[in-house]
């Protein structure tokens, strides 16, 4: 059963969405929802569910979520009004303050829920964000087109969604000159270099004591100071952002795999000698191994900066193609969908490689403590 709190948030829920009908939807005198009988049947939807939500946790979820859908589906239909978008009145913003206690209060319950399969917690796990973000989306298109806020200001979601897709293959020319390039070579290089820089300094601790002040030093450097001095040495092509992203790359994983090749127990490091081990032999049963959750520690710290390093690299100097160069044109021509859109493929691009790194460490670290259940 869900709590009695929850409860009076899905009748107040209802109570809101019921209200609608006899308040004002624009402020320009557009019909009531009376006076529309799919949208008034979609409300009314909307307000059974709620209140028939409190029945049960499972069924919390369940309802909340259908009401939810049918709130954001009216609200939607009620924006393609002229007379309401930019001009909303009380009622439409009751509907959406519904919609929204609604799909927080589902969103609550799912989350709260306890499924008995693997299979069945991993869509959950799954469901929950993607639900989540799909409403904060939906809120972002129902403000902006409520209040009428100038696309120049802040497009819609949608208008952003219908750049992108009539702009594919700039954008793919884009992604394989700022990701593809820059960012994976210079991820690859600066990851590797700090890496085995790491393993040598290990082995000769005076390197270690001279590197790590100089680390300190460089990661405090900004972007902004490093990129211009890479675009002079490298030229204005891929190279220069990839030279970018192996600098900020290189100290994090350097420092990362020192304190990892550190953690080794001191009664494990006995062990080694008293079987008589070579360097390269602790090396690899010991020293790795223990050093691995520091390694993907790293590698996930460094495939955001990797994007971000390009990215910003390309504002001081780039062919005519990659995100950084795009978004700084198209800010000059007003044209924040694109903007947008180029942000979305960004941040798309981010999480699915920051995905691919986190999964990497699963299959090889999943003898960790922190992967035990």
């Amino acid at each position: 059963m869900i709590s009695r709190a929850q409860a009076v948030g899905f009748w107040l829920a209802a109570a809101g969405a019921t209200a609608t009908f006899v308040l004002p939807l624009s402020t320009q005198g557009a019909p009531d929802l009376s006076s529309r009988p799919s949208l008034s049947a979609l409300v009314l939807a909307q307000a059974a569910l709620f209140a028939l939500a409190p029945c049960g946790a499972a069924l919390a979820a369940a309802l909340g979520l259908l009401g939810t859908a049918a709130g954001c589906i009216a609200t939607l239909l009620l924006l393609d009004d002229a007379t309401i978008a930019g001009a909303a009145g009380s009622g439409f913003w009751l509907l959406t303050l519904a919609t929204w206690l609604g799909a927080a209060l589902a969103l609550t319950a799912l989350a709260a829920l306890r499924p008995a399969g693997g299979a069945t917690r991993r869509l959950q796990e799954l469901a929950v964000p993607l639900l989540f973000g799909a409403f904060v989306i939906y809120l972002w298109e129902a403000a902006v087109r409520g209040f009428g806020v100038s696309p120049v200001l802040l497009p819609t979601p949608s208008a952003t969604a219908t750049r992108l897709i009539h702009s594919l293959p700039t954008l793919g020319d884009d992604f394989v000159q700022t990701f593809v390039r820059g960012v994976l070579t210079g991820y690859a290089i600066g990851c590797g270099a700090g890496f085995l820089t790491a393993i040598v300094a290990h082995r000769f601790a005076f390197l270690a004591r001279g590197l790590l002040p100089l680390g300190n030093f460089v990661s405090a450097l900004p972007i902004v100071g490093i990129a211009p001095i890479m675009v002079m040495w490298f030229g204005f092509d891929w190279g220069s952002k990839a030279a970018v992203v192996a600098v900020m790359c290189f100290f994090p994983m350097l420092v990362n795999t020192l304190a990892g090749l550190s953690a080794a127990g001191r009664i494990e490091r006995d062990l080694m000698r008293s079987y008589g081990a070579r360097a390269g032999q602790t090396l690899r049963k010991l020293y790795l191994p223990a050093a691995l959750p520091f390694v993907f520690n790293a590698l996930k710290i460094n495939s955001t900066l990797a994007l971000i390093g390009a990215i910003v690299a390309e504002f001081f100097g780039t062919p005519t193609r990659g995100i950084g160069f795009r978004i700084s044109i198209e800010v000059a021509r007003m044209s924040l969908d694109m903007v947008w859109a180029e942000i979305a493929l960004a941040a798309v691009a981010g999480m699915a490689f920051y995905g691919v790194v986190a999964l990497a460490e699963r299959a090889t670290t999943f003898w960790h403590p922190s992967y035990r259940t």
